[in-house]
């Protein structure tokens, strides 16, 4: 008999392109800053204040939108954010001063991202998994290396050929004529509603989980398990989407690097972090995703630590800027590391607070992230202003990751892991 094709593959699927078009547009950001520096006479410092605006609603806006998946599920919260993002993106293309890009890209749009992001599809993929839901949250993690790959790519190619206005008219069509119909058509919220059960099968009676501690998983008091993951997501957020998705292409373009050579290094740190995110997806489902968490993070350390050591001497600058395969290298390393993070992260997450709510826990969650995202956008803004170089920026973000590893490294075991 032929193996049933389960609709769970459609709503990974779904998700994994809704992701992928609202978020890379969100990371899309860094390849405008150079053309809204000109165009609205700011300095780098002012346009990442408009980066640290977006990030300080998205990171608002994600408990908020986790209670309403709670209440209007994750089919009118995607399609309803993801409108929002393109409308927002679209008015882009009639600003002619500064204070217009905050309230359109820094607010509206950016109100949207909330909604249109992990919390959404991670809800979306843990009710429809049981079974594999290590490996459907790495797949649909993998949407945001994607959209770096696909948009971001894209974006700087065609702001090179057509303008920054025109590609914001692109972008804002594409998220409503295009992607809004598909998750209106295809995204079903829960599987019971849809008649469906989740690929493995009902889930089982919710159980709580024990930290060293012994309080129990339904207990909502903040406690070390609830902190030792927000803490070290913060930090995620401060150096992945803060840091490198914001600054990395102002970087390479600082350095001189080709428009070619810029967008190589995008789509190579975008390939390997899907290959990193599919990954630790599997990996979440067979080892202690504390060590996964820990690990990545010290990796990422190491990472950085390579920019900085090239970007804190004039002489060993000159050799980076001379040799742009050094710029290829990092991009490699820092993909396979980059949004890896997030399956065991969430994984631990629905072991600790089993029986609680999803959505807002989830938002919670990523909340803290984009917290930290919007402090790693406009800080290193403000340094480059100041010094004319990201070395000092560098340095604080392997600082930050050391601590993170720490803190991951001293998760309490979850009660699976408790009774081995």
């Amino acid at each position: 008999m032929k193996r049933k094709f389960h609709y769970a593959w459609v709503i990974l699927g779904v998700s994994f392109f809704g992701v992928l078009a609202s978020q890379g547009v969100r990371f899309s950001f860094g390849a405008f800053m150079e053309s809204w520096e000109t165009f609205f006479s700011a300095t780098r410092g002012t346009i990442s204040a408009v980066s640290f605006l977006s990030f300080i609603v998205f990171a608002l806006a994600q408990p908020l939108a986790g209670k309403m998946i709670d209440q209007f599920g994750v089919r009118f919260v995607f399609v309803i954010s993801t409108a929002i993002v393109g409308i927002g993106t679209l008015l882009t293309f009639f600003a002619t001063s500064v204070w217009q890009l905050f309230i359109l890209y820094g607010i509206i749009s950016s109100a949207g991202f909330g909604g249109a992001s992990g919390v959404t599809a991670t809800v979306a993929v843990t009710k429809w998994f049981t079974a594999k839901r290590g490996l459907a949250l790495g797949l649909v993690e993998a949407g945001f290396g994607a959209g770096q790959m696909v948009i971001v790519t894209s974006s700087i190619f065609l702001i090179e050929i057509y303008g920054w206005q025109n590609t914001v008219l692109i972008l804002g069509l594409f998220l409503l004529i295009v992607v809004c119909p598909v998750l209106a058509l295809l995204l079903k919220s829960d599987p019971a509603e849809a008649g469906y059960e989740p690929l493995g099968g009902a889930a089982p009676p919710e159980e709580t989980s024990i930290s060293s501690s012994g309080v129990k998983g339904n207990d909502s008091r903040p406690g070390r398990k609830f902190w030792f993951l927000l803490i070290p997501f913060f930090v995620c957020g401060v150096t992945t989407t803060g840091l490198m998705d914001t600054h990395l292409i102002p970087f390479a373009q600082y350095c001189g690097f080709s428009p070619v050579v810029t967008s190589t290094a995008v789509s190579l740190l975008a390939g390997f972090n899907i290959l990193g995110t599919l990954l630790a997806g599997v990996l979440a489902d067979k080892i202690d995703n504390r060590k996964i968490l820990a690990f990545l993070y010290f990796t990422r350390a190491l990472t950085v630590l390579f920019l900085f050591v090239f970007s804190s001497q004039v002489s060993l600058m000159v050799i980076f800027v001379e040799n742009p395969t050094l710029l290829l290298i990092f991009s490699v390393s820092f993909g396979l590391v980059d949004f890896a993070t997030v399956p065991p992260t969430v994984k631990l997450m629905s072991e600790y607070f089993k029986g609680q709510s999803l959505g807002l826990l989830t938002g919670w969650l990523f909340m803290s992230h984009q917290l930290g995202s919007a402090l790693g956008s406009f800080i290193p803004g403000l340094l480059f202003d100041q010094s004319g170089s990201y070395s000092l920026s560098f340095l604080f973000a392997v600082v930050l990751l050391i601590g993170a590893g720490v803190l991951s490294a001293l998760l309490p075991k979850t009660k699976i892991q408790a009774t081995r």
